[in-house]
């Protein structure tokens, strides 16, 4: 049994990976923390099998509890602390909490490795839309000219998305940095275009009624292509983060993406 705390247990995806977790014959709730404590965790999560106190002090958590791993989905200005906490008394995070820098990310990898202990942190959990990132890798190849667009709820803290920013990193990968657009275009309002990454647009759509979705257009000569990718439910998420907690002990460092966890 792979013994899990969740941080952020009140939150919304905090609350679906608590029932998550329970669920699981392979996985051992042993902690819950957020930083509103006292109720338990099969009241926040309608789950009262193996109900336990949510707890706010994290550092005591990991050193009571003991866990293999902790799942964080916190706050972009939480999340790294939380990491290095969680490193620094051995413990693997499973991050799918967004906002981290690059900067941060390689604070991180030290950290991870300092102390002997893999992380993974993933900008999307949902299935589909790592395939979506990888397929989109592949058509960048052959039609470079690309804008991405992702909705999201209006509750969401950080744009863009983290999928969106490592989508746009991948197709970076393989194709040269141009522009896109007339050379002489005006934005006429700042920002119209969206943000810039390497030549590639992202925009980014914050409305209530949205989970997660993500649109990569790209466009040719006299043709365009469109790979789109919608998360109805937080419990789309749940399959990649189950997957995460069983195989991050088995890895070295750090490690970003949950491509790399797919065969």
């Amino acid at each position: 049994m792979i013994k899990v705390i969740v941080n952020g247990a009140y939150g919304r995806m905090g609350r679906t990976v608590l029932n998550a977790v329970i669920n699981d014959p392979e996985l051992e709730l042993v902690g819950a923390v957020d930083v509103i404590g006292g109720a338990d965790s099969g009241e926040i999560s309608g789950n009262k099998k193996n109900a336990i106190v949510v707890e706010t002090d994290l550092t005591k958590a990991l050193i009571e509890k003991k866990p293999d791993v902790m799942i964080d989905f916190t706050q972009p200005q939480a999340v790294f602390q939380n990491v290095i906490t969680a490193l620094e008394n051995k413990v693997s995070p499973v991050v799918g909490t967004t906002g981290l820098s690059d900067a941060e990310k390689e604070i991180i990898r030290e950290t991870s490795e300092k102390f002997d202990t893999p992380v993974f942190i993933a900008p999307n959990f949902a299935i589909g839309a790592v395939l979506m990132m990888l397929v989109s890798k592949q058509i960048a190849k052959y039609m470079p000219d690309v804008e991405i667009i992702e909705l999201h709820h209006d509750k969401k803290l950080d744009a863009p998305s983290g999928t969106a920013e490592l989508t746009a990193k991948m197709i970076a990968e393989v194709r040269e940095s141009h522009q896109q657009g007339h050379p002489n275009e005006v934005e006429k309002m700042d920002h119209v275009r969206g943000a810039n990454y390497d030549g590639i647009r992202i925009h980014s759509v914050r409305l209530p009624g949205y989970v997660a979705h993500q649109e990569v257009i790209f466009g040719g000569l006299g043709q365009t292509l469109t790979i789109r990718h919608d998360s109805t439910g937080r419990d789309s998420f749940m399959p990649g983060v189950l997957l995460a907690c069983k195989k991050v002990r088995s890895l070295k460092g750090l490690t970003v993406g949950l491509d790399k966890l797919l065969d």
